[in-house]
C-alpha cells in the first residue's frame, strides 16, 4: 500500500484534544450529574495503562461521584495508526438518592479552528441518499448534525471530516441509534446520545458513543488511504483470525415465484445450489434470506423463529450440511428486533416488547424487542444459538426494517429519557459479541433497510453485505454508492445486476446478467444474480467473469483507492477507479462507459511511483501495452463501446 503514516500525522494526532498525559480536567468527557457541570475526570481519580496488544495503549480513568456513581472514560491510542479513541460509561453502585444524568458527551476544544466540515445523509433508503455535503462556517457559528428515526446512518452518516488549516480529522461515531455531533467554527467538538436526560438506577451502566479520530497532514488521497489502512487492520472483523477474503454469494431467490424467500424448501435450495455446482460455479456463500419460517408466503410475519416445518421437514440442517460439504458458508437471515403481533414471540412474550400505540391506545402491528431487558436478552442469545448450530450457519444475517424511535420513547419515564435507547443498544452490541464467543468462525452481515445502521461499533462486529436497498441495477446510483463505501467502509457486496433499457433508460426491471453488469459490480463481495436455471452461455458468462472479479476484489482489500472520476448518479458520466498496492507492485484501473455518455475515448490519468514502469494487461482480451510513469504523467486513452467496461490490471517494477 502506498498510504505510509508521517511523523506529522502522529504528531497531528497528539493535538486533536489534549488527550494522552493531559490535565485531568482536559480530557474530552463532559456531562452534568445531579445539576453539577463535570469537565474532564475529578482530580481523584484512578488511573490505569495497559497494552493490549503491541498497537494499541488502553488508558482508563475512574471516578466515584455523589450516589455511588462510577464515572470511566477509557482512551485508546494507535500506535501503528494516527488514531485516538474515547468512550465513556457511568454506572450506578450506590443506594443512595438517585440524580440525573444529562447531556454526558465526549469531545472538547480541537487544536486549531475548523475551515470546513465534510458529511454524508447516509443511507435515506432513497435515490438522494449517499450524497456528501462540505459545509463552511462564514455564516454559522456551530452545525449539528445527527438521524432521524432511531437507526444510525438514516439522514445522516456517523462518518465525516474536519477540514483545519494544517491538518484534517476523519470522525467514525459508534452508536447504532441516535447520536447527535456539533462542531463550532471556533474548534469545539462534541458527540454524544442525542437524548440524554436520566436517572442510573442501582446496577445499571450507560454509555456514551465511541468517537474515533483519525489525524492526518497532506491531501485527501493520503487521509482516505490512512482511514482504510487503519480500518482494514484494526475494524473488519475475522474468519478464524484472518481478515474477510472475497466473496461470491449466489441463492436461489423467489422461489417457484413466491416473494423472498417464502417459497424456500429443502429440495429447491439444495437441487439449486447442486445444479451451480454441476455447472462449474461454487459460490463462497449460499444465501438464504427472509421467509424461511411459518409466515404464509408473507415474509415481514415474523417474530416466530423457527423453520417452516412444511417447507423443511429436517430443519435448515440439509443445507447447511451440504454447503459444508462443498467449502460453502450458509447465510441465513434473521431479524430479531422486530415482531409483529400474532407470532410466537407476540403470543408467549408480550412482557419484552416495547410498543407504540394509535390515537384509540390501540398497539401497531410492529413491535420492538427489547434487548435491554435481560430476560428477553438470554432467550433470543440461546434461541439463536441453538439454530446456528444445529443449521450449521457460517454468516449471521441481521436485518432491520422499521424505525425504532418511538418505541424507546413511548416506554420512557420522565426521568429517564434516553435510558431505554441505552439499554437496548448495549444488548444489541452484546448479542452479537455472545454469537460470536459461542460460535467461532462465525460473522455477521449487518442490514437495516439497507445500509441505516453501519456506525463503527456496529462496524467492528458486522459488514455491510447489503448496504442499500436503492439502485442494485441502477449503475450510476451503485457508483456513487461504491464511492463512498471504498473511502470509509472497505468492506461490502453488490450485485450483478442491470436496469437499464436499450435506449439507455433505467427502468427498475432487470436485464440478463452480463459482462457489463459485472463491470458494475467490482466490489470486494458479490452477489452473482446468473440464476441457476441459466443456459450454458449464462453458466459460461459466470465463469468468464468471476475470476476477473476475484483478482479485482483481492486487491481492493489490500491496495490503495483512488477515485478517478466524481460520482454524480448521472448515467452520461464515465466512471473509473484505481486500486494500487505499492508492497507487490501491483493494481488495476477500472474504466466504465455508462449507458449515455457520448464520448467514446476516456483519459486516464492514474497515481503512479515516480521512476516505475508498468505493464498493463486486459485478463478478458489478452492485450497487454507497457508505459513508464512518465508517459502516464499526461494520462493514456481508453476507448470503449456504450455500455460497457475494462479492468486493466499492471505491474510495476
Amino acid at each position: 500500500m502506498n498510504a505510509r503514516t508521517t511523523k506529522q500525522d502522529f504528531a497531528a494526532a497528539a493535538r486533536v484534544f489534549s488527550l494522552w498525559n493531559a490535565p485531568l480536567a482536559d480530557l474530552p468527557l463532559r456531562f452534568t450529574y445531579g445539576g453539577k457541570e463535570y469537565r474532564g475526570m475529578p482530580e481523584n481519580c484512578r488511573i490505569t495503562h495497559e497494552l493490549t496488544d503491541t498497537n494499541i495503549m488502553r488508558a482508563e480513568y475512574t471516578a466515584h461521584l455523589e450516589a455511588g456513581l462510577e464515572v470511566k472514560l477509557t482512551c485508546l491510542e494507535y500506535r501503528d495508526y494516527p488514531v485516538r479513541e474515547w468512550v465513556a460509561s457511568f454506572t450506578a453502585a450506590g443506594e443512595g438518592e438517585a440524580l440525573l444524568l444529562e447531556n454526558a458527551v465526549i469531545g472538547g476544544q480541537l487544536d486549531g479552528k475548523p475551515t470546513s466540515f465534510v458529511c454524508s445523509n447516509g443511507d435515506t433508503c432513497r435515490d438522494d441518499g449517499y450524497e456528501w455535503f462540505t459545509e463552511t462556517f462564514a455564516d454559522k457559528s456551530d452545525l449539528t448534525i445527527g438521524p432521524v428515526d432511531g437507526t444510525s446512518c438514516n439522514g445522516a452518516a456517523p462518518y465525516m471530516q474536519i477540514r483545519m488549516e494544517d491538518c484534517a480529522l476523519r470522525i467514525g461515531i459508534g452508536w447504532p441509534a441516535m447520536w447527535s455531533v456539533t462542531v463550532s467554527k471556533d474548534g469545539e467538538f462534541t458527540v454524544g446520545q442525542k437524548r440524554c436526560r436520566m436517572v442510573i438506577r442501582p446496577g445499571e451502566t450507560m454509555r456514551t458513543p465511541r468517537l474515533t479520530v483519525l489525524a492526518y497532514t497532506g491531501d485527501e488521497d493520503h487521509g482516505r488511504n490512512l482511514w482504510r489502512r487503519w480500518y482494514l487492520a484494526h475494524i473488519l472483523p475475522r474468519e478464524h483470525g484472518e481478515g474477510l477474503k472475497p466473496y461470491v454469494c449466489m441463492h436461489n431467490f423467489m422461489a417457484d415465484g413466491k416473494p423472498e424467500f417464502t417459497g424456500a424448501t429443502e429440495e429447491n435450495q439444495c437441487g439449486a445450489l447442486q445444479r451451480y455446482l454441476e455447472n462449474g460455479i461454487r459460490p463462497d456463500i449460499w444465501w438464504v434470506d427472509a421467509g424461511w419460517y411459518p409466515c404464509d408466503y408473507n415474509w415481514p410475519f415474523i417474530g416466530t423463529w423457527i423453520p417452516d416445518e412444511k417447507r423443511f421437514p429436517n430443519g435448515l440442517a440439509p443445507i447447511g450440511k451440504l454447503c459444508e460439504e462443498n467449502g460453502i458458508r450458509f447465510l441465513l437471515w434473521f431479524e430479531p428486533e422486530r415482531v409483529v403481533t400474532g407470532t410466537w414471540l407476540h403470543e408467549n412474550h408480550p412482557e419484552w416488547l416495547l410498543s407504540t400505540y394509535d390515537e384509540n391506545g390501540s398497539p401497531h402491528g410492529n413491535h420492538l424487542l427489547d434487548l435491554g431487558n435481560k430476560e428477553a436478552w438470554r432467550w433470543l442469545v440461546n434461541h439463536v444459538d441453538s439454530l446456528i448450530k444445529e443449521s450449521h450457519v457460517h454468516v449471521y444475517r441481521q436485518d432491520f426494517n422499521f424505525p425504532p424511535l418511538n418505541n424507546w420513547i413511548t416506554a420512557e419515564a420522565e426521568d429517564r429519557i434516553g435510558a431505554v435507547e441505552n439499554l437496548h443498544v448495549q444488548g444489541y452490541l452484546a448479542y452479537w459479541d455472545e454469537l460470536i464467543l459461542r460460535n467461532p468462525g462465525l460473522w455477521i452481515d449487518s442490514c437495516a433497510s439497507g445500509g441505516r445502521r453501519n456506525d463503527l461499533d456496529t462496524m467492528r462486529r458486522a459488514v455491510p453485505l447489503h448496504y442499500t436497498d436503492v439502485g442494485y441495477g441502477n449503475h450510476p446510483i451503485k457508483q456513487k454508492q461504491h464511492r463512498a463505501l471504498f473511502e470509509w467502509i472497505p468492506y461490502f457486496r453488490a450485485h450483478n445486476m442491470s436496469w437499464d433499457n436499450p435506449d439507455g433508460v433505467y427502468d427498475g426491471y432487470s436485464r440478463p446478467v452480463d459482462e457489463f453488469a459485472f463491470q458494475c459490480a467490482m466490489t470486494p463481495a458479490l452477489t452473482d444474480m446468473t440464476g441457476y436455471q441459466s443456459d450454458e452461455a449464462g453458466f459460461a458468462m459466470a465463469r468468464k467473469m468471476q475470476p476477473v472479479w476475484r483478482e479485482a476484489a483481492e486487491l481492493m482489500l489490500r491496495g490503495d483507492y483512488y477515485p478517478l472520476t466524481e460520482c454524480r448518479k448521472d448515467p452520461a458520466d464515465w466512471y473509473a477507479m484505481q486500486f494500487d498496492d505499492s508492497d507487490a507492485g501491483e493494481g488495476f484501473v477500472q474504466v466504465v462507459r455508462n449507458v449515455q455518455v457520448t464520448e467514446d475515448t476516456y483519459r486516464v490519468r492514474m497515481h503512479t511511483e515516480p521512476g516505475k514502469t508498468y505493464t498493463f494487461t486486459d485478463r478478458l482480451t489478452g492485450c497487454s501495452f507497457t508505459k513508464t510513469a512518465d508517459e502516464l504523467a499526461d494520462g493514456f486513452d481508453v476507448t470503449l463501446e456504450k455500455r460497457s467496461g475494462v479492468v486493466l490490471f499492471y505491474t510495476y517494477c
